[in-house]
C-alpha cells in the first residue's frame, strides 16, 4: 500500500500557474514561488494544477511541464508536491498520473469527470480506481468539488469502503460548504488516518470573522473590562489555501 513519506497536514498551498502577458506559462518564476512559500509563508506543501492553477484549462503538455517544474524546484525545499491529474478523459488522467510518478511527485489527486458524469458511487469509484492504478506507488487523494463538477455524491458516502477498492487512497480535498458532510467524513474515518483538506478558504475566512465578532459581543455581555489576549483554538485538520 502506498503511504506518504510524511503525513500531509498543515497548510497546503493551491498554487496558481504563472502566466506571461502573452498567455504563455512563465516557468521561470516557479522557483521564486517555491522560495516565497517556504521562506515568507512557512508553507511546505503544494497542490499543483488544481482549480486555482487552472489545470483543466491547460494542455496536457503544459500540465506535465508545470508538474515537472514544481517537483524539480521544490526538491529538498518542499515536504510534499501533490499533482492534480483529473481530466474528462480517463486515458489522459492515467497518463498524467503515470507522469507524476515518473517525475517524483509525492501524491496525486483526481476530481470526478464532469461531462459524462458518474451517476452513482460505484461508477465514480471505478473511474478513480483506474486512475490510481496508473501510479500504484503514489498516495491517492479524491478532489471533492461539486460546485465545479456537478457531482452530488456525498464525500462521506464515497469514503465508505473506498480503501478496499483503492488501496493507495490517503485522503480527500473537500472543496464544498457542506460542513455536515465534511464533519461526517472526519468523524467516521478517525481510525484510518486519512488526510482531510478543507479547500474553501473564503468560507473559512467568513466564519473566522463571524467567530471573532461573536466573541466580542460575548465579552461586552459579560461586562469584563480586561479581556487579555484573544486566543483562537483551531482543530488540527490539514488546511488548503
Amino acid at each position: 500500500m502506498a503511504s506518504p513519506k510524511k503525513k500531509l497536514q498543515g497548510l497546503v498551498a493551491a498554487t496558481i500557474t504563472p502566466m506571461t502577458e502573452n498567455g504563455e506559462i512563465n516557468f521561470s518564476v516557479i522557483g521564486q514561488y517555491v522560495d516565497y512559500l517556504v521562506k515568507e509563508q512557512g508553507v511546505k506543501n503544494v497542490f499543483v494544477n488544481g482549480t486555482t492553477g487552472e489545470g483543466l484549462s491547460l494542455s496536457i503538455s503544459e500540465r506535465r511541464r508545470v508538474a515537472e517544474e514544481w517537483v524539480t524546484k521544490g526538491r529538498n525545499k518542499l515536504d510534499q508536491v501533490v499533482i492534480h491529474v483529473g481530466a474528462l478523459s480517463l486515458k489522459e488522467s492515467q497518463e498524467l498520473a503515470q507522469h507524476a510518478a515518473e517525475i517524483g511527485a509525492d501524491g496525486i489527486a483526481v476530481l470526478a469527470p464532469f461531462f459524462l458524469k458518474p451517476w452513482n458511487k460505484d461508477v465514480l469509484i471505478n473511474f478513480l480506481k483506474e486512475v490510481a492504478a496508473a501510479a500504484p506507488a503514489l498516495p491517492f487523494y479524491y478532489y471533492h468539488i461539486p460546485a465545479l463538477t456537478g457531482i452530488k455524491i456525498r464525500a462521506e458516502e464515497l469514503l465508505d469502503g473506498i480503501q478496499d477498492k483503492i488501496p493507495t487512497f490517503q485522503g480527500l480535498k473537500f472543496s464544498d460548504t457542506d460542513l455536515l458532510d465534511f464533519g461526517q467524513c472526519v468523524d467516521q474515518n478517525r481510525q484510518r488516518q486519512f488526510a482531510f483538506l478543507f479547500g474553501v478558504d473564503e468560507f473559512c475566512i467568513q466564519r473566522f470573522i463571524n467567530f471573532v465578532l461573536k466573541l466580542g459581543n460575548f465579552s461586552k455581555l459579560k461586562g469584563s473590562k480586561n479581556q487579555g489576549p484573544l486566543t483562537l483554538c483551531t482543530t488540527n485538520f490539514p488546511s488548503l489555501l
